[in-house]
């Protein structure tokens, strides 16, 4: 009978509680918190650090600021794991890592954007579709800039199909015939004079280029006329931080929307030239965002592999790269860089890579996945479904 008792003034309080709580206007306790709906996204930005795996990001922080966890990118809300090996090996190069985040298939070391049945430099695996065809199709305009030549295993992959990423005269030539839309709207990158001898070698080059599609070449970024709202520059070398806002003002100018792609390397061979390139990057990605809706715009920022740098030693107030300037001078070739506090194995490894994201759709960025949920993540943001073919 007590028990009874001690139930009953229980269940009095609740509805009393409960009661009270309504007539203040609050939701009953077991109503369930409401949920916003996934923002869509108008314009992809994706930002490809090449070898930028998650050791190289936190000794960026500490070479460009003394501190972990100074990056913009490290503010990001949303975070998650992106593994990268191709579908026969543990450890990715730039082609197949980025062919799986621009196509949605994994494929072979050395092959941009063809399917798994490729051999390389010798037999063609089918094209997969990547996003820049997807954005092409649906009349957004794109652009690629790299620190890079501009046909690299990763720019390639953004809108060219090869079975060697070596095949630079194939490849470049695939920008001005296109399979969907009008191709790449703009294209800033490096690689000059051996993306020219490679073209020579097959009967063309980039005059011959230019003449046949009515579409200037430029050999620098200044020397892209600023009427030219699709300006070519294949050129020595690049600016990427010039490059890079001088296609976000031309991509913005889109009525539909718009994709862009900025890669820089991060390769740590040398390791303060890479991670310093990671730093400008990031300085790079705070500007552009700000120069940006969020509301409409997703952010992502990954790697398309890692590589072998780590941090194992170091105090505050020191530098992190302490031995580098005697190391430099010392002009040594050798595969394992030994400084005081880091130690760098100059290769490529198989450990997954970070990715980041913030703005419409950023909210997909979560938990460990393969490299090709990315291009899916991408898909998702615009609402876009995948062909069935892809």
């Amino acid at each position: 009978m007590q028990m009874l008792k001690h139930l009953f003034a229980a269940a009095s309080l609740s509805l009393v509680m409960s009661s009270t709580a309504l007539a203040q206007g609050a939701p009953p306790p077991s109503a369930a918190p409401k949920v916003e709906a996934p923002r869509k996204a108008r314009n992809v930005i994706v930002f490809l650090a090449d070898a930028g795996g998650v050791p190289s990001v936190n000794a960026a922080s500490l070479l460009g600021y003394g501190e972990p966890l100074k990056l913009h990118i490290q503010k990001w809300p949303n975070l998650g794991l992106s593994e990268t090996s191709p579908v026969d090996q543990f450890v990715s190069d730039s082609a197949n890592g980025m062919s799986s985040i621009m196509t949605g298939v994994k494929t072979r070391n050395g092959v941009i954007s063809q399917s798994p049945a490729a051999v390389r430099g010798k037999v063609d695996g089918a094209p997969t579709k990547t996003l820049l065809e997807y954005a092409e199709e649906r009349g957004l305009r794109t652009g690629v800039v790299t620190s890079e030549p501009i046909t690299d295993a990763t720019p390639g992959a953004t809108y060219a199909h090869s079975n060697d990423r070596e095949k630079w005269g194939e490849i470049f030539p695939q920008a001005f015939s296109p399979r969907f839309g009008d191709g790449v709207d703009v294209m800033f990158g490096a690689g000059r004079r051996k993306i020219g001898e490679q073209l020579a070698a097959r009967g063309t080059g980039f005059d011959q280029l230019a003449k046949a599609h009515d579409r200037p070449i430029y050999a620098r970024l200044e020397d892209a006329a600023a009427a030219n709202t699709r300006p070519v520059v294949v050129a020595d070398q690049i600016d990427v931080r010039a490059a890079a806002l001088r296609a976000l003002d031309l991509l913005q100018a889109s009525p539909k929307g718009y994709l862009l792609v900025i890669e820089w390397d991060a390769h740590t061979d040398d390791p303060r030239k890479g991670l310093q390139n990671i730093v400008d990057l990031d300085k790079l990605i705070a500007e552009i965002e700000g120069r940006v809706d969020l509301k409409d715009t997703l952010l992502l920022f990954t790697a398309d592999h890692s590589f072998g740098l780590q941090v194992d030693g170091g105090r505050r107030g020191e530098p992190v790269l302490e031995g580098y300037d005697a190391w430099k001078a010392a002009g040594k070739d050798e595969e394992i860089v030994r400084l005081k506090n880091v130690m760098v194995n100059r290769s490529h490894t198989g450990e997954e890579v970070v990715a980041l994201a913030t703005g419409a759709g950023a909210e997909r960025v979560r938990g460990y996945f393969p490299n090709t949920h990315l291009f899916q993540i991408m898909m998702d943001a615009w609402d876009w479904k995948p062909d069935t073919a892809n």
